[in-house]
Parts: structure tokens; sequence; C-alpha cells
């Protein structure tokens, strides 16, 4: 990386010692880990630089985590050159980095998706919930097992039991406290 950018006069490579002075970090990862998304936060965190990607697998999770690390720009490895690289930098540089619209549209499909998974299209999340899953979340919160909510609600103790995961589920919730205090918080119960 260094010898791509190195040779152009427009752009000065520093190392690791002067980062007061850096406008632009590139990072390069094989594709975009856990890891390689804990180190993006941390320089982004330590530095607050836009950073230019270069990696060659990146997933639908890792896009909204890159973009949320100060992510200005994604360049895939096999299609890199010096020229893409150093334009790319100077681009961010100057805080005027065009997203790539595939990219763009892999992400606004996955914010899309998280929006119709956590919200229902008429309100705030506790919309998200149908009655029956209320019903089911209030006695949980009044000390009821499966067995009692099943015969409160004359359901099967299956039904009561495919409704809370259901929830969990789809809300991303750990189990069945963390339900009852999500619906709380929510106001719903």
């Amino acid at each position: 990386m260094v010898d791509l950018l190195g040779t152009r006069a427009s752009v000065v490579v520093a190392d690791g010692r002067a980062r007061a002075e850096t406008d632009v970090v590139v990072a390069a990862f094989d594709r975009l880990s856990a890891d390689a998304v804990t180190a993006l936060r941390a320089v982004a965190a330590e530095l607050g630089k836009p950073i230019v990607l270069v990696t060659d697998r990146i997933e639908e999770g890792g896009l909204t985590a890159a973009v949320m690390c100060k992510v200005v720009a994604i360049l895939p490895r096999s299609a890199m050159t010096d020229s893409r690289v150093a334009d790319s930098v100077r681009a961010a540089a100057s805080r005027a980095v065009d997203p790539p619209r595939d990219l763009l549209g892999r992400l606004a499909d996955h914010a899309e998706r998280l929006h119709r998974e956590m919200l229902a299209p008429n309100g705030p999340a506790g919309a998200a919930l149908s009655s029956r899953e209320i019903d089911v979340l209030r006695l949980m919160a009044d000390g009821f097992d499966t067995q009692e909510i099943a015969a409160e609600l004359a359901y099967s103790e299956r039904t009561v039991k495919n409704v809370i995961y259901a929830v969990t589920d789809r809300l991303r919730l750990r189990n069945r406290s963390h339900a009852v205090a999500y619906a709380i918080r929510e106001g719903v119960i």
C-alpha cells in the first residue's frame, strides 16, 4: 500500500507516529472480520479521520459497521490500482467521496430490512407486537409460567412457546426477562 501511495506527489504517506497530521487512514484487510471492525473502531475513535477501506470481501453486516467506523470509501483489492487508491485518498481528504452505488444500494436494503424487522409500518417498536404477543408478555410480567399462560389465554403450551420465541427472535432479545423488559420500556405493557 505504501508503495502505491508513496509514488504520488499529492499524497504524503505518514508513518504510525505522525497521527496528528493524518488526514485520511487507509486500512486493508482480506475480509472485514470482527477483528477488522474492532481495529477500524479503534482507529476511528482515536483519530476521528475518514477511512478508505481496501478489502476483498465485505458482508452486509460489515458494511453497516464500516460506515459507523467513518469508512468513506471501499475499494476491492482485486480492482486496486495506484491511481484509484490515490484518488480515493484525495477525495476522502477533501470530503468529496461518492460511495459506490452498489454499496449504497446494499446499505439501503439493509436499513430497510432492519426497519421492517424492528418497526411496524405505522409506528414505534411497540406497534410491532401483535395483540397475542402483548397478552403473553403481560402475563409473563405478572409471573405466569408457560402452562398458566396457556390456560389463561386458552392456547396450547406449544403456541405460547412459539409466541415467545417469535418475539425474542424477531426483536433480537436474549430471553423471556429481556422480552418483558423490552415491552415495559416501550410502554406496551
